[in-house]
């Protein structure tokens, strides 16, 4: 089992196509599988929060649901989906990472075309030649959207032992499925041809009271205390929208928190920033069978099981592997560096963790988490950092100097090529004015 933290719900983050539901069926109960369910799943690009019972019903909209397991002969495959025409090639691998046989159980968030999909995956002995004495199965669903996956974990780790203890019975999964099924618009399936996702790259602080209930709870301290100080070099790199792959052997499912929290890193409220730059895409799991799909794509946030992908750098700029984060490109060696401002920034937020901790134990505040500290801090410091590139860009000189950069809580001189690349990809207008102390 996984620990309660990982059980939690994801962030907000993305909001693909819409769904339009079947025709109206009577209201059935029931399928209501676990807690903080009530926030809204966000409307589509514009950030708009559908409302009412309608709202509400509009989100449990699942396209698929399947059943995969392990054959000695044949390797991964599908043995069971609803509906059965819908095209599932490659979930086998994706709802069962490589090397899973060597945990007990997980789960996985990865993403098939247009949907997305979560799968519980466990492994029990059992005393069979046949099976050589393991077998191992997910339960896996797909949506247009990951905002409501996590309301369903617990079914599905529960179906999985099910499908373990009684293999072949799925009066369960079809109960599911007739209960929460939507249909994908007409001609949009879930072929990676299709259509990108739509997605929505920043977090407005008029959401910020339902952050608590939309997140696991713990992931992203437990992110920030596993990277320590890099941190800050994952989230210059975030920000500069490169492609980062991270690494790890399974269990898969905390490192797919790993990429949600990298995402969030690069969060900004500012209206207008970050329209014409390329959307940090969170693509969760990945395998070798998306290496076609991951050459098109100029950024995104993903992990692997896969150790191969370490030799495949065309396919990313970041390559993060446990705690170590590496770039083959010679432009973006500085970046790895961490420099004062980085230290100062970690300290500051170490030290907003311990005022947070000061007054939910001493004056009983529990009106706040970790997790909404650390989204608005790098939130905030995001906004100052546009916020000042604005106003100099618009100003008469068009200047950006060290005492610029210092106001932004950058190093002058650490930070210089990090802020030339991001006037770079974001288009902005200024002129930088810090010397380079390499050429001085």
């Amino acid at each position: 089992m996984v620990e309660p933290a990982d059980e939690a719900p994801l962030l907000f983050w993305a909001e693909g196509p819409a769904v339009s539901l079947p025709q109206a069926e009577p209201e059935r109960g029931g399928w209501s599988l676990a807690p903080g369910g009530g926030g809204a799943a966000w409307g589509g690009p514009g950030g708009e929060r559908p409302r009412g019972p309608e709202a509400e019903q509009d989100q449990d909209q699942i396209v698929a649901v399947f059943v995969v397991t392990f054959d000695p002969r044949s390797g991964n495959m599908v043995e069971w989906c609803l509906p059965q025409d819908i095209d599932l090639e490659g979930v086998e691998f994706k709802s069962m990472a490589s090397g899973s046989h060597k945990v007990q159980s997980d789960f996985i968030y990865f993403r098939k075309g247009l949907c997305f999909g979560l799968a519980c995956f466990e492994n029990m002995p059992v005393e069979s030649e046949l099976e050589r004495g393991a077998r191992m199965k997910s339960v896996g669903i797909l949506s247009p959207s990951y905002t409501l996956l996590y309301r369903y974990m617990h079914f599905l780790e529960n179906q999985v032992r099910h499908q373990l203890e009684m293999p072949g019975h799925y009066s369960h999964l079809e109960a599911f499925y007739d209960d929460k099924k939507g249909v994908l618009p007409a001609g949009k399936g879930t072929s990676s041809s299709q259509p990108p996702v739509h997605w929505l790259p920043s977090i407005h602080r008029y959401m910020y009271p339902e952050m608590k209930i939309t997140h696991p709870a713990g992931c992203m301290s437990q992110f920030i205390k596993f990277f320590g100080e890099q941190i800050f070099i994952l989230w210059k790199f975030a920000l500069l929208r490169k492609r980062i792959l991270i690494f790890s052997p399974p269990p898969v499912g905390v490192v797919c928190y790993r990429v949600y929290c990298c995402c969030c890193l690069a969060n900004v409220s500012l209206p207008g920033i970050g329209g014409t730059v390329p959307e940090s895409k969170p693509f969760f799991y990945v395998n070798v069978a998306d290496i076609e799909m991951l050459e098109t794509e100029v950024s995104y946030v993903a992990c692997t099981t896969e150790k191969i992908f370490e030799e495949k750098r065309d396919l990313y700029d970041v390559y993060v592997d446990n705690q170590n984060v590496k770039t083959h490109h010679e432009h973006l060696q500085p970046l790895l560096k961490i420099n004062s401002a980085d230290k100062e920034k970690y300290r500051r937020l170490n030290d907003q963790r311990q005022m947070l901790m000061y007054s939910q134990e001493v004056e009983e505040d529990c009106s706040s988490c970790e997790e909404d500290l650390f989204i608005l801090f790098f939130m905030e410091q995001n906004n100052r950092i546009f916020q000042t590139l604005m106003e100099v860009s618009a100003s008469q000189d068009k200047t950006l100097t060290a005492d610029h950069a210092r106001g932004m809580g950058l190093d002058p001189q650490g930070d210089r090529s990090f802020l030339m690349d991001l006037l770079e990809v974001y288009g902005i207008d200024v002129m930088l004015v810090i010397d380079n102390p390499c050429c001085t």
